[in-house]
């Protein structure tokens, strides 16, 4: 058997608070709860409702086991019927909690063990908890961590004090992750779950796109310019719908930059393996569906406004273009337009609404292409 000295403990409950940056109350609990554990180990069963209570000024602990009072019994280790409560308190109601309590001094070998075990992890996920709590004003940021392990379907990275982890499905397809190696992440959410809380990264979704453009136009952050929509398949292609409500400011230009140095900044970052192509946002259906479908050339399009669907009528040769590659093009227009894209063969060439425009595309694509690009 081994003694509890209480005095010890409020010892060590100060220190662990001190080294671990946790407040003592919440080190205080984590050990009452490891003392009703470790009682409920020697003394009780599995099921019952026990807590711990220490006595810091007398230096004692006690335990309380704790009954609800119930019409049926479905757990007996903390239910009881009133018949029965009523044998342990004379005025017992129902749904009314009954304890009964019981002086600590010692535990057995074995019970010694799991209070130390349930005071590691309750530990653990107290201090997580609290570098977590740092972390909730930086969620839709993106930080700078390094990758501290790699596994198969999920990568953690450290970011100072706490470890996130970017799912699989957050991962931009194709990219390797080294360990050791700096990498950019979108701080996505706190996820609280059985296993304590975790902080949830991303590298593919539109806002780590967004964020990125951010960072290399500031004329976003003077309302200049701004991204009315973004579709995103990462690691292949990202469609940009750019707006500016300034008169004569070219909102297209602004975000590819001079010689593209801006498109290229964010590319550098997700991977040149990834497209990315910047069309001007218009409030005219027809304008915007032809535009997200660049580069192909558009004959006519027939809106469904009720429906939120469109007929998109392009040339033969211009189809396999429209739709992309495993159908990518027509897929990231939907959405980016908000409207569901059904590509249709024109019968007769007819000649494009915006030639005029779609020389000017041309013109700006020709500048601003480099030689790689698809």
């Amino acid at each position: 058997m081994e003694d509890l000295n209480v005095k010890q403990l409020m010892l060590a409950v100060r220190t662990i608070a001190e080294e671990k940056n946790l407040p003592e109350e919440t080190v205080m609990s984590v050990i009452e709860q490891a003392i009703a554990a470790a009682w409920r180990r020697d003394n009780g069963e599995r099921d019952q409702d026990v807590r711990a209570e220490l006595n810091t000024n007398e230096g004692t602990a006690k335990v309380f086991v704790r009954w609800t009072v119930v019409d049926t019994v479905e757990n007996p280790a903390a239910e009881l019927t009133l018949e029965e409560a009523k044998e342990k308190k004379a005025d017992a109601q129902l749904d009314d909690v009954i304890e009964e309590g019981y002086e600590v001094t010692a535990f057995g070998r074995v019970a010694a063990q799991t209070a130390k075990q349930v005071v590691l992890q309750r530990l653990r996920e107290a201090e997580r908890e609290v570098v977590l709590e740092e972390y909730e004003d930086k969620i839709g940021t993106i930080v700078t961590g390094v990758v501290q392990r790699v596994e198969p379907r999920v990568v953690r990275v450290e970011l100072g004090k706490a470890i996130g982890i970017l799912p699989q499905s957050e991962q931009i397809q194709g990219e390797f992750y080294s360990i050791g190696s700096r990498v950019k992440v979108f701080i996505k959410d706190i996820e609280r779950d059985n296993r304590g809380p975790q902080l949830i990264l991303s590298r593919a979704n539109e806002a780590f796109v967004e964020f990125l453009f951010r960072q290399e136009v500031p004329e976003m952050e003077t309302g200049a310019v701004e991204i009315k929509s973004i579709s995103r398949e990462a690691g292949r292609r990202t469609k940009l719908a750019v707006y500016s409500s300034v008169p004569g400011v070219d909102p297209v230009g602004t975000f590819v930059g001079g010689h593209g140095t801006r498109v290229q900044a964010v590319m550098n970052e997700i991977g040149d393996q990834e497209k990315i192509d910047i069309i001007p946002f218009s409030e005219d259906s027809d304008e915007f569906i032809r535009s997200a479908l660049g580069p192909a050339e558009v004959v006519k399009v027939e809106i469904d406004e009720e429906g939120k669907r469109a007929k998109v009528f392009v040339t033969e040769d211009q189809q396999s273009i429209a739709i992309g590659r495993a159908g990518q093009n027509v897929r990231l227009a939907s959405k980016l337009t908000g409207y569901e894209l059904d590509i249709e063969t024109a019968t007769k060439k007819v000649e494009p609404k915006q030639a005029k425009k779609n020389i000017e595309d041309s013109l700006l694509d020709a500048v601003n292409s480099t030689p790689d690009e698809e």
